[in-house]
């Protein structure tokens, strides 16, 4: 892809946009409201009209704080709203991650998820715009957290230093919670049955409870249970939420508000199956293969308490106090299972049962100041803040009473006959009452920060900005140290906009990468914190009346100290469960670019396109992050019928992702063997019946050719398989 290319594409546009601009006049600042940007059911006579949007015409802090639209926003921003959540009947953080554009998600195992943008593991995450830290790969279930409670999903691709600190160059997820927004009482009640015998139940509903609406109430819940595809795997999940709006005068808000998550699967993986037999070969296994045990259970509670106390001081000033308490907890008893498995008897796996439990408790404090400032005859904008964040986690881990070995803690039976595995293969080895402290951490983050937007002239903006971070960690896990971070990093911002056309917007980027990292080499140390530099450049676009947005990007990601994988897992000092080391790869070059089409091109047609591509290299041209797909392909779309048929909505979509790999050795034979999975090809279909303006049946058909494929190949030399076709079917009723 290159600029002559880019330019190109714009002009068409622009071309294409010429009769749309005479069609509708609307302004970013919301003077008309365009097609498609009402949500809900209205009733015309007799004709129901569904106009729920997947464009956003608020402001986001996601990227900069300054209260942007994603057309301002000088980064490449994919907003998930509540009309696609409910489309592609979205339920999880990964669900709606692995639909975004330009981001894959990879499954370790039945509970932990890994995310990625740009080649990059995506580290940041923010509820309500405020920076918050996840267990890895979410081992206390934060990426399998339902996402009934929020709004909607942001994700700012490129590194989001200015706001979350300790930034990477993949991406920034934000969740933004449902609010109390609305005086009139309100919301849905939902059920569903699908595949597996799932079935679930939820609610959502809200108004004022003061005959002024000055104070309104809003409470979720949802409960789920059922079996999987995978052999023995059941979950049940709770889901309860509630807010509170209260305007204490005409410009002062107050909002607090609690969540609880909790899940309780049932016999979970984990990792996933071993790759090989005695002879060397693949070992090829069925989809509902499971390598867990029927008294294994992976627990986990996550929590948040929040308050908010915003205040409008006038002429474009306000302040907004921030606290949230986050809470995310597991317990664990589970089995790993790992070596090479004999074709004919099935024998040959070694075993580790284990059991744990583990907390981590973060408080942040941040507080934010943004207004207008007027000079040279302009208003400008301008944003402060400061964050004040400290995690303390521990795990507590329990010994296994079935060792063979009593000078050997980690000497446990074989695993027994894999080929013919069930719930009763592996008994239940107990575990020791008395805990064993192996991971006490403390993550301390701060940071000061600011933006100024200045508007030099109606068509030229220019972004200027920068964060003071310090981010410390402290303490230790599984025997080794970490002890880690830095004081006072500086992190520049450099953004600038300029419009070719009323709904044509040149823009460029440039900020610093600096994220510390938990990677250890082959003597368990740290690596040095990521450094490097992130440049991006693109076009954003708005056609009818900006009820269609385009944006076309072209980045470059330099970096220093990219972890890569360092041959196979070792034990620690001290011995346990091999881990990963890595080595460091320095001048590591990411360039590549996106395109993103989405909104309503014409009335009933909703409809979001993402086509990404990214080429990865050290600075020996060796590929790096190969395990990530290089070429990704999104599309959802769904249309509402006019005229007699206008309560029938069908939709579909295709996610496409490229071959990736990961490079390891054949423990049988010791050559040299990669784990690939090639490129393929998901396909997905929904129909939504609308019985009256207030109910509506849904249909959902996930996987509809039923394709064979691996969301995770290679990681400790195990693979594991993706979800086969599967069905739902649920009502909905909103009053």
């Amino acid at each position: 892809m290159t600029f002559k290319f880019m330019l190109l594409l714009g002009g068409a546009l622009a071309a294409l946009a010429t009769p749309a601009i005479a069609q509708t006049a609307a302004t970013e600042d919301g003077a008309a409201t365009p097609p498609g940007q009402s949500e809900g059911a209205i009733q015309d006579g007799a004709e129901i009209i569904v106009t729920g949007r997947y464009t956003l015409p608020d402001r986001i802090d996601t990227a900069t704080g300054l209260g942007l639209t994603v057309r301002e926003t000088p980064q490449s921003v994919s907003i998930i709203t509540a009309q696609r959540i409910i489309d592609q009947n979205l339920r999880s953080v990964a669900d709606v991650v692995e639909n975004g554009v330009g981001v894959t998600m990879t499954e370790i195992d039945d509970v932990r998820n890994s995310f990625f943008a740009r080649g990059f593991k995506i580290q940041n995450y923010q509820i309500d715009g405020v920076p918050t830290a996840w267990a890895l790969a979410g081992s206390a279930g934060e990426t399998i957290a339902d996402v009934s409670i929020y709004d909607r999903v942001e994700i700012v691709r490129g590194a989001t230093g200015l706001l979350s600190g300790a930034g990477d160059p993949s991406a920034s997820v934000n969740l933004v919670r449902k609010h109390a927004d609305r005086a009139d009482w309100g919301g849905y009640v939902n059920a569903s049955y699908g595949s597996w015998d799932t079935w679930q139940v939820s609610g959502d509903i809200g108004g004022a409870v003061t005959a002024d609406g000055r104070l309104r109430i809003r409470a979720v819940g949802r409960y789920e249970q059922g079996d999987s595809y995978i052999d023995l795997y059941r979950n049940k999940k709770l889901v309860l939420y509630g807010t509170l709006d209260a305007d204490v005068t005409d410009d002062t808000l107050l909002r607090v508000g609690f969540s609880h998550q909790q899940g309780r699967p049932d016999a979970p993986a984990w990792g996933a199956l071993p790759s090989f037999y005695g002879d060397g070969s693949f070992a090829a296994w069925p989809r509902s293969k499971t390598a867990s045990a029927d008294w294994a259970f992976w627990d986990t509670t996550n929590q948040n308490f929040f308050a908010t106390l915003r205040h409008d001081f006038g002429s474009g000033w306000s302040a907004q106090v921030n606290y949230n308490r986050l809470r995310n907890a597991e317990r664990t008893n589970i089995l790993y299972i790992y070596g090479t498995v004999d074709k004919d008897t099935g024998l040959g796996l070694a075993s580790n049962p284990f059991a744990d439990e583990g907390e981590s408790i973060q408080n942040s404090y941040d507080a934010q100041i943004k207004g207008r400032i007027r000079l040279f005859g302009r208003d400008h904008d301008i944003v402060l803040g400061a964050l004040d964040s400290t995690i303390n986690r521990y795990t507590n881990t329990f010994q296994p009473l079935n060792i063979t070995d009593p000078a050997n803690p980690y000497s446990f039976p074989p695993a027994g006959d894999f080929n013919n595995w069930d719930g009763d293969s592996y008994p239940y080895p107990g575990f020791s009452d008395v805990p064993s402290l192996q991971v006490k951490e403390r993550i301390k983050q701060t940071g000061y920060y600011g933006a100024l937007r200045l508007n030099l002239a109606d068509s030229l903006k220019l972004i200027g900005g920068g964060r003071l971070a310090s981010w410390k960690q402290n303490g230790f896990s599984y025997n080794v140290s970490s002890d880690y971070g830095d004081d006072d990093v500086f992190i520049p911002y450099v953004g600038a906009l300029y419009d070719l056309a009323s709904n044509h917007r040149l823009y460029a980027s440039y900020t610093t990468i600096f994220q510390p990292q938990s990677a250890l080499d082959r003597d368990f140390r740290q690596l040095d914190p990521l450094d490097g530099k992130a440049y991006e450049v693109g076009l954003k676009s708005a056609f009818f009346g900006d009820a269609l947005q385009t944006s076309i990007a072209l980045f470059r990601i330099e970096q220093d100290n990219v972890a890569q994988p360092d041959g196979a897992p070792v034990p620690p000092p001290g011995g346990g469960i091999p881990q990963q080391t890595y080595i460091a790869a320095d001048g590591v070059v990411s360039k590549g670019f996106e395109v993103e089409i989405t909104g309503r091109p014409l009335e009933g047609w909703n409809v979001n396109f993402g086509y990404s591509q990214f080429n990865a290299e050290d600075a020996d041209g060796n590929k790096a992050n190969a395990d990530q797909p290089r070429r990704l392909l999104k599309l959802f779309t769904t249309y509402t019928f006019p005229g007699a048929l206008d309560r029938l909505t069908i939709g579909g979509g295709v996610n496409y992702r490229s071959k990736a790999y990961s490079e390891g050795d054949n423990p049988v034979t010791g050559a040299p063997f990669r784990f690939q999975q090639d490129g393929y090809t998901l396909v997905n279909l929904m129909a939504r019946f609308a019985v009256s303006e207030r109910l509506q049946l849904q249909a959902n058909v996930e996987n509809l050719l039923d394709k064979r494929y691996f969301s995770q190949i290679g990681f400790y030399s195990q693979y594991r398989y993706g979800a086969p076709r599967n069905v739902t079917i649920g009502a909905n009723y909103r009053f």
